[in-house]
């Protein structure tokens, strides 16, 4: 339990950021992902091995959204968790998951796109459905056993600040030597090593753009486009907050002087939840069948609710219709 002295006394940054952040990311986030979930079924089964790893990044965006209303309920009650032990557990092991599989699957899309382009004939063994899968399934068991600690470790703590009790949710202010480790293993293997494959892959393929005069100017964009995209999302969405914990997990432990660092890791720490939001749009330049399956999709949703509120019309002529019928049916009888 930390002293009052030396306790967070700005938890109104958090209560008036994350909630607006978080509903934002909700209110587009699930209902984007569940739509590109569909879509990435649609697309495996067209042969499309990207599909697998877009399908892999909207799930682990949807799982982590699905909890941003327990985050929500946290910050506005000023970092205090007021739910069980496990669902704090739980919440965190996704936070964590969904940053660290979406810069690897960011990663594997960058590699299959440099596979296509740089060597399109040499390595085509790599670029199938079953390759696709089956790396997949190792990044998720991957992911899942370096954050696993977090569901075996109790991740709530709590804090004394101006006579007010807050329960907090994994972040500690210190951090604890284990986490600072922790980080560090996270920050070398899941954002360092995803960085230097994607700048590597992207300056293969850019050159490879540029070199080959038959590619027209319509793909160079698109490819332009693609790779704009993924650097966007990865670098503003996750190099500030990584820069941030990296410096956090080399000084705290042994540093009392640790609240300064509150402010710029909760605000990097909101930016990261945007990859919920900037994963999806990738459909709109990695695959041209992607973009017609969700133009598809709409169109069907859009017919079948305009049928809908066609139908009480439509029942309502037909009463219409009949009733009239009948009426000169009686009349051509009572003529007679």
């Amino acid at each position: 339990m930390n002293n009052t002295a030396d306790c967070m006394d700005d938890y109104n940054l958090d209560k008036n950021l994350f909630p607006f952040v978080y509903i934002t990311v909700i209110v587009v986030s699930i209902p984007v992902n569940c739509t590109f979930l569909c879509v990435s079924c649609i697309q495996v089964k067209k042969k499309n091995e990207l599909a697998i790893y877009l399908f892999s990044l909207s799930l682990a965006d949807l799982l982590y959204s699905l909890t941003l209303p327990l985050w929500i309920d946290y910050t506005w009650h000023g970092d205090t968790w007021r739910f069980s032990a496990l669902l704090c557990q739980i919440s965190a092991f996704l936070m964590y998951m969904n940053f660290y599989t979406s810069a690897a699957f960011l990663t594997c899309i960058s590699v299959d796109r440099y596979l296509a382009l740089v060597h399109p004939l040499k390595f085509q063994h790599l670029r199938t459905r079953r390759f696709a899968l089956l790396v997949s399934i190792f990044v998720w068991i991957l992911e899942t056993s370096l954050n696993s600690t977090i569901l075996v470790r109790d991740e709530t703590f709590n804090e004394v600040c101006n006579s007010t009790r807050h329960v907090l949710c994994y972040d500690k202010y210190p951090m604890e030597k284990w986490q600072a480790i922790l980080n560090i293993v996270r920050i070398c293997s899941g954002y360092m090593i995803p960085l230097a494959i994607m700048i590597f892959c992207y300056q293969k393929i850019y050159q490879a753009v540029r070199r080959n005069q038959a590619t027209e100017d319509r793909e160079k964009k698109k490819i332009k486009k693609l790779l704009l995209s993924i650097t966007i999302t990865f670098f503003f969405c996750f190099t500030p907050y990584h820069a941030v914990l990296l410096i956090r997990s080399i000084n705290e432990p042994d540093n009392v002087n640790f609240v300064h660092m509150f402010k710029p890791y909760r605000i990097t720490q909101a930016l990261t939840s945007f990859n919920c939001i900037a994963d999806p749009i990738l459909y709109c330049f990695v695959s041209e069948t992607g973009r017609t399956d969700i133009l598809n999709m709409l169109k069907r949703c859009f017919c079948v609710r305009q049928s809908e509120l066609q139908q009480p019309t439509d029942a309502t002529m037909t009463s219409i219709i009949k009733k009239s019928a009948t009426a000169v049916t009686l009349k051509s009888s009572t003529d007679l």
